[in-house]
Order: C-alpha cells, then structure tokens, then sequence
C-alpha cells in the first residue's frame, strides 16, 4: 500500500455543525488556514444551505472572503440542490461537494426531498458544474431512519454519478471493514468518509484504500455529526488518520506535527477535550 492519498480534512464544515455553539465567520476561516498551512491537500470549507436549518454554517459566504488561499490546498464547499449551487459558484471556491442520501428518509429528513429529487438535482448540478465536483453518498451503509441499506441500491446510485468523484460516507458509522471493501470494489467510488461512532471508522478507512479508494475524509480532532442522524458522533480524527496511513508507509504530504498544533489550538476554542488521541498522546518516536 506504498502509494498517495488525498485527505480532506471536512471540520469545518462536518465538525462544526455539530457543536452547540456557533462560531463566527472569521475564526472558521481561521480554522481553514491552519488546516491548509499545515498541508491539507484539501479542505471542505464551507456547507452552502439555509441558515435556519443548520445555523453553525450560517454565513459562509463570509467565511469564504475571509481566506488566504494557500498554493497546493484545494477548498470545497458543499450543497444540496440548486440554490446551494449558486452560492457555491459566485463564492468561487475550488471544489463542489453535492451530497445526498441512499435512503427515501434520510433525504426527507436531510435535505427535503424525495430520493428521486434528489438525484435529479446533484444530476443537474452535475451538468452545469464547471470545477472539479464530489458526490457524496451519505447513509451508505445503514440509516438512522431505514436501517441496513442495500449494497446494490448504493451500487445504482453510484453509476449515476460516474462523471464525478464518488465518495461513500458511513454517516452513523456502523460500517465494519468487509463491509467497506466490498461495497468500494462493487461501486469503485474514489473515497470514503468515515465516522467513529463505534470505533471502526479508521479499520474502515485503510479498507477503503486496499479496495481501490484514494480520498478519504476526516475532521481535525474527530470533530462531526450530522445534525439530522441521531447518535451519530464524529468523524475519524485527521490527525489519527495520518498517524496510521504514514506508519503504514501511504504518503499525506501533510505535516502531523501541524495537525496536531491545529487540534490544541481548537481544544482551547471549543472549551473542551476533543474526540481524536494522538494531539494528546504526542507523535512517536
């Protein structure tokens, strides 16, 4: 597995909406800056939907302005439906991450729509996009509302995206590393976004890598949720993920040392212990 990967670190997009306390545009674009100046190849920035339904993301238009964008550090934001693909365009970030459910509920409850509408609307957004463009299949592997989701529904879903980068999300992290790797070989999706909710999810991930996968996702400090899945906890921690990935010879290009300053540094932000261990435990030797 001598071989590159992307990680994309999506904390402040996945991290933060799940925190009970808002912060303000300016110290989320802080948050982006770190993560890219310590090496992120890519960073999801930014979630373009309505402030009322997910208010730790309101204003990110501003949080966009705020950023200085480092060389070698792509930024993406993600949407929904049409309206989010409009902020995303005159926001003139990088990368466009459109995400849907594998389940009818998960889409009603998520993003208000019918599964079939919303495939029809990442297929429109699919058309007019003119940036690189991620499709993300949350609830790949069970729902929170449906239960065990069907391997050959997300398999029908997947080749309906074909133009762009597939990524499979274990959204609740029930997903186990057979699993994964299955369900990666049938779709051959390029990534993977992985939540530790019962400790599986960095298991899961070098899965997803022997599978064919080169893009994984993770949250500095193992920051995340999602706000419409009930007990799902946070992410795999980027930190820990690089951590495992260089010791298992797979090069990051990031610089640990410098995730793991990012960590402390939010640590004293958030007013509490985060979910990751190795910004505690230190790098070795």
């Amino acid at each position: 597995m001598e071989r590159a990967v992307t990680v994309c670190d999506v904390g402040p997009r996945d991290g933060l909406q799940n925190e009970p306390e808002t912060l303000p545009p300016a110290m989320r674009a802080e948050l982006v800056g770190r993560l890219a100046a310590a090496g992120l190849p890519r960073v999801e920035a930014v979630s373009f939907v309505r402030d009322d339904r997910v208010p730790q993301m309101a204003g990110a238009e501003e949080v966009v302005s705020a950023l200085e964008r480092r060389p070698g550090t792509e930024y993406s934001g993600l949407v929904l439906n049409e309206r989010g693909w409009e902020r995303f365009r005159a926001s003139g970030l990088d990368r466009v991450n459109c995400t849907l459910g594998a389940t009818e509920t998960f889409n009603r409850r998520n993003g208000n729509a019918s599964l079939e509408e919303a495939v029809a609307r990442v297929e429109a957004i699919l058309v007019l996009a003119d940036v690189p463009a991620t499709v993300t299949i949350s609830v790949a592997f069970g729902c929170p509302f449906e239960g065990r989701v069907d391997p050959g529904a997300v398999a029908e879903l997947a080749t309906r995206f074909a133009a762009a980068e597939v990524v499979l999300a274990d959204t609740i992290g029930v997903a186990t590393p057979s699993q994964v790797r299955a369900l990666v070989e049938r779709t051959r999706a390029q990534g993977f976004h992985g939540h530790n909710t019962r400790n599986t999810g960095y298991a899961n991930a070098l899965a997803a890598l022997e599978a064919g996968a080169n893009v994984l996702d993770a949250s500095i400090g193992g920051l995340g949720g999602c706000p419409y899945a009930p007990r799902a906890t946070g992410n795999i921690a980027t930190e820990d993920l690089v951590y495992l990935l260089e010791g298992e010879g797979i090069a990051t290009g990031i610089d640990l040392d410098a995730l793991i300053a990012v960590s402390q540094w939010l640590e004293e932000v958030l007013g509490r212990r985060l979910e990751g261990y190795v910004y505690r435990a230190g790098r070795w030797p």
